[in-house]
């Protein structure tokens, strides 16, 4: 303001002195007489035109939400129970006023902004309210600053005089000066001056390369009270956990916004890509939004929406590779994610050029591999790897990238077609309004801190994972021993059951246990939980034509129990087996029934034989968890996935699951020796 009213009174003669008392007593100023004009970042509005007469707009603004890094928000809802602080009479105050009640959150006002800021870095307020431009120059220059929810659109800032005094003709002066300065360089200057240069922070236009069908002013009306998104668990910048493991990502505030915009309700889950796409096929959820390409075969079985993303894929090699072109990978091993349009390249050109397709669930995986040596090179989405190289991956990228395609929104074919259109008319109005053109720039173009590896905690040490994830953990770990106790729980009752069977006079019963434990046995884990998970509600669905989802939980407690069940039915028998045949010989001859030696005699016997391969099983039952993520289970292992695909830090965080698993499994494979100590000397 101060650069611009200078040039002005610069090149129209004008003799000045300047003030600076604050807003309120400038604009109390320029009313009452004691000052001539106001030039204060402010805000042209129908309110304040009844008062001042304006110049032409100098310069178009939003107002934005602000937190420090410690404590940040992503949705005005994160603010219910806080305190916003805000200058007064500004243009964030009325917005503040006007969603107070909407969101909860109370307001406290300041005469000044170091006040106000100065109060956020103290905590007595938990965010701010201020125009965008005084924000980003605020942590341009260093202030502990967060921008994490897009900016509302306000208007123009103006000049302005009192209406009808003497001094109006300064307003055709500034506005003649002004057009000159834009002529001649002179505006651009002074904002490069303050902003940074356009060529460096330049925002991208890229609503211009979408194809839309949605009406801007249209809602569909939704048919559930809410509906289940999915999405990857780790394929930034699109979906991510930031440090506070909350979900983030271009892909998350487009739906997030698009629901908001048309009205309706969703929980969104993430349980990774694969998991994502056989949720919908098997009603688990009603829709997929995770950077998924738009296929012809894909079409057979998923309805899409407008595309929201077109996209290219490139491929990485570490730096130092002497691979320059396709033609350098015959021979070498080259990485890509599964279902994904980089497979699918990859796969159709591999015979040509002479390489080795390795697939990978996730991202995080293949970068590792990447790093380790144990692929050559990786395909992946050209956003992704970008993004993943911005984080610190030592990769190159020598060959241009290919089109794949664009990303759309899905849903199960013929199934939630109201959610399709909601989501195109919310797109189409996210575009209308720049707020799609804002959120991509956030991900794609913004210099502020919108990393996932943004923390004040310093991530490249075990100390400093523990600290920043200890809560993500402990959460992994709760759901792992959960799942564990649970699910062994039930299988000592199938197993107890079928090993009773297995050695049972009754030859049906023998032969019952010995299918069942030879079917259970012979299928791996994850194929059984993939069955329960997916399969069995898709057989359902085609059956009864209703959709039966089943709880991931559920799933992997049945899975497991299935699994350990028929090894522990094999315990059984064998601890039975291992009494002595003349014990139930003698009781028998007795004239005591066989239930009742088994009961009395036998059963006791055998449990302490038992007891320690009980304990063992239990170890091998907690360690299956791990293969229960398949089916997006966040669980122990999977936490530590998702921690990975933010920051990178694979050695650390492994070595930091290894040892909580190695803790965990020695304690009890000690408790197991005990016991087992304890029922040789019981049986000698």
């Amino acid at each position: 303001d101060v650069d611009i009213i200078n040039e002005v009174a610069k090149r129209s003669g004008w003799k000045m002195n300047q003030s600076f008392p604050g807003f309120d007593a400038a604009v109390n100023a320029v009313q009452s007489g004691s000052a001539d004009a106001l030039m204060a970042g402010t805000t042209i509005t129908e309110a304040r035109k009844q008062v001042f007469t304006f110049s032409d707009p100098y310069f178009d603004t939003k107002i934005i939400v602000a937190t420090t890094k410690a404590n940040r928000i992503s949705s005005y809802e994160d603010l219910k129970g806080k305190t916003v602080g805000v200058k007064n009479g500004t243009t964030s105050q009325t917005f503040l006023e006007e969603n107070k009640n909407k969101y909860g959150f109370s307001i406290k006002t300041f005469d000044t902004g170091d006040l106000m800021y100065n109060s956020l870095a103290t905590g007595s307020v938990n965010a701010v309210m201020d125009d965008e431009a005084v924000i980003q120059y605020a942590i341009q220059q260093g202030k502990d600053l967060s921008l994490d929810i897009p900016g509302e659109p306000i208007g123009s800032f103006g000049f302005s005089v009192k209406k009808g005094s003497k001094y109006e003709y300064l307003v055709d002066d500034f506005n003649k000066a002004l057009a000159e300065m834009k002529e001649d360089g002179t505006y651009e200057a002074i904002m490069n001056k303050w902003f940074g240069s356009s060529d460096s922070s330049e925002s991208t236009d890229y609503s211009s390369r979408l194809n839309l069908t949605g009406s801007v002013t249209a809602k569909a009306i939704p048919v559930k009270s809410s509906y289940t998104i999915v999405s990857d668990s780790s394929f930034a910048p699109f979906e991510y956990q930031d440090e506070s493991g909350k979900y983030v990502g271009i892909d998350m505030e487009l739906i997030k916004a698009i629901a908001e915009q048309q009205g309706f309700t969703i929980t969104i889950r993430n349980p990774g890509f694969d998991a994502a796409l056989n949720a919908v096929q098997a009603g688990q959820a009603d829709a997929v939004i995770a950077g998924m390409s738009i296929t012809d075969a894909r079409k057979e079985i998923f309805d899409f929406s407008d595309a929201y993303y077109s996209s290219n894929i490139l491929l990485a090699v570490k730096n130092g590779s002497d691979i320059a072109s396709y033609e350098d990978l015959k021979g070498k091993t080259v990485g890509a994610k599964n279902g994904t349009a980089s497979y699918t390249f990859l796969e159709s050109n591999k015979d040509k050029y002479g390489y080795t397709l390795k697939a990978f669930d996730e991202a995080s995986g293949m970068y590792d591999s990447l790093n380790s040596g144990s692929i050559d090179a990786l395909m992946d989405d050209e956003a992704v790897l970008l993004y993943a190289i911005q984080q610190g991956r030592d990769f190159a990228t020598p060959i241009p990238g290919e089109k794949s395609g664009e990303y759309g929104f899905a849903v199960k074919k013929g199934a939630n077609p109201e959610l399709i259109e909601m989501f195109n008319n919310g797109l189409a109005a996210l575009v209308e309004s720049g707020k799609y053109d804002e959120i991509l720039n956030k991900y794609f173009n913004s210099t502020e801190e919108t990393s996932a590896t943004t923390s004040t905690v310093d991530e490249t040490t075990i100390i400093g994972l523990l600290k920043n994830n200890y809560g993500q953990l402990l959460s992994g770990l709760g759901i792992t021993v959960g799942l564990a106790l649970l699910s062994f729980a039930i299988a000592i009752i199938i197993g107890v059951i079928f090993g009773m069977f297995a050695v049972s006079p009754v030859k049906s019963l023998r032969v019952i246990a010995s299918v069942f434990v030879d079917v259970v046995r012979g299928i791996p884990l994850m194929i059984v939980a993939a069955f329960i998970f997916w399969g069995i509600p898709n057989l359902i669905e085609s059956i009864t034509g209703q959709q039966s989802p089943i709880n991931d939980f559920v799933a992997g407690t049945i899975a497991l129990s299935l699994n350990s069940g028929a090894y522990i039915a094999e315990i059984v028998r064998g601890g039975i087996q291992a009494v002595p045949v003349g014990q139930m010989e003698a009781s028998r001859s007795l004239g005591i029934s066989y239930g009742t030696t088994m009961r009395k005699i036998i059963l006791p016997q055998a449990g302490k034989i038992m007891l320690p391969n009980f304990i063992n099983q239990f170890v091998i039952t907690l360690k299956d968890t791990t293969i229960i993520s398949a089916i997006g289970l966040v669980e122990l292992f999977q936490a530590g996935k998702i921690i990975i695909a933010r920051n990178y830090q694979s050695f650390r965080m492994y070595a930091i699951l290894a040892i909580i698993y190695l803790v965990v499994i020695t304690l009890l494979t000690r408790l197991a020796r005990k016991l087992e100590k304890g029922g040789k000397q019981w049986h000698n």
